[in-house]
């Protein structure tokens, strides 16, 4: 999953080599941490956050094929 989400992200910025995806992993869920450059904030968010919840619903459909739950912060 965190490579799944560092690809798309890096596929989206402008600086790439900025993109870092930390997880952390509960018993059931876990959680996906994105940091992009400051810049590049309102591209991985989109207009009115379509941007990062089409991202979500790729995730949480990856997820369910692994019938675990994952979860995405975008960190400023």
């Amino acid at each position: 999953m965190k490579d799944l989400i560092k690809y798309i992200a890096q596929a989206l910025v402008d600086h790439p080599e900025v993109v870092e995806v930390t997880e952390v992993e509960g018993a059931q869920t876990s959680v996906l941490e994105l940091k992009v450059a400051k810049d590049d904030l309102g591209k991985i968010i989109g207009k009115q956050g379509r941007t990062a919840r089409a991202i979500r619903t790729i995730l949480s459909a990856a997820s369910a094929k692994i019938k675990k739950r994952c979860v995405l912060e975008i960190i400023e």
